[in-house]
């Protein structure tokens, strides 16, 4: 195999005529240089050049190398400008919280990598608790989950939760559901629910404590059991979706504002992202469209 640099002390002695002057253009001792040049020829299995102590000519088989070198050179420098143009120049560390419906999230990803060729996105998971506090660490530039009263925050929409039960349920054509309804049934915990203390609350100061047929931190799994008839579920209300019907629990009110947290440090950088724009202006759209389709308010 021949190496780059190997050809480029070939053109450099070529252009010169010299290998003293060719090895300082290449920033190298004479003896490398000749060393380089010994290796291109055993590579090839030619004699590149006429030496006497004159000058350095080129033989007939040099001749016909240095086009190659020359355009194989010219390929090299013209990929490096390439991808010098389009390499990322800005890095955006985005958390995602795991409580967020996966379609949207896919759709506000897609929308953000299409949106720009300029910057790169690196994806930390985890609770909304979870990273704040690696915001606040300087572990990651921007959140997008759960924000709270934050007041670096930017809200997108704020929404209330649900009851999700399976379409086929014998409750899913209920416009609400009390107390008394879901008492003896069956229940799903989403472990990195937002509202999972004051569920539970909720619960247990009106004497109900169902039968929890499975614990998960996936929400993607706590709706494919609720689905398969395995149970029901405490959701946010973006979470409706095919298969499942969401109803009004009686009572239990209990809202999370979903936003972008930018951390102090980051703030000047990401005010100029696209991938950013994109993400906060797919997610809101989404909602937009979510309401329109439900009448959720």
């Amino acid at each position: 195999m021949i190496e780059r640099y190997v050809l480029r002390y070939f053109l450099a002695v070529v252009d010169q005529g010299n290998f003293t002057r060719a090895a300082a253009q290449c920033r190298i001792s004479q003896p490398t240089l000749s060393v380089g040049i010994a290796k291109l020829e055993a590579a090839l299995g030619q004699t590149l050049f006429l030496r006497t102590n004159r000058r350095i000519e080129l033989t007939p088989s040099g001749t016909r190398f240095a086009v190659h070198a020359r355009r194989i050179e010219a390929e090299f420098a013209a990929a490096e400008r390439d991808l010098q143009d389009s390499v990322p120049t800005k890095l955006v560390r985005l958390g995602i919280a795991t409580t967020l419906p996966p379609s949207w999230i896919a759709a506000s990803l897609g929308r953000a990598r299409r949106a720009s060729t300029t910057e790169r996105l690196e994806v930390v998971e985890g609770r909304s608790s979870e990273l704040v506090a690696l915001l606040d660490r300087g572990r990651i530039d921007v959140m997008l989950g759960a924000i709270g009263d934050d007041a670096r925050g930017r809200v997108l929409f704020e929404e209330g939760f649900a009851v999700a039960v399976a379409k086929d349920h014998r409750l899913a054509g209920r416009a609400t559901l009390a107390v008394a309804d879901v008492a003896e049934e069956t229940m799903i915990v989403r472990r990195h629910c937002e509202a999972l203390a004051e569920t539970s609350r909720f619960f247990t100061a009106r004497g109900v404590r169902p039968f929890m047929a499975a614990r998960t931190v996936s929400d993607d799994r706590a709706l494919t059991y609720v689905r398969a008839g395995l149970g029901m579920t405490v959701m946010p209300l973006s979470f409706a979706s095919e298969g499942i019907a969401m109803i009004p629990l009686t009572g239990f009110d209990p809202t999370r504002r979903v936003g972008l947290l930018v951390a102090n440090d980051s703030a000047s950088r990401i005010a100029g992202s696209v991938m950013v724009a994109a993400i906060e202006e797919t997610f809101s759209d989404l909602h937009a469209a979510h309401i329109g389709a439900d009448g959720i308010i």
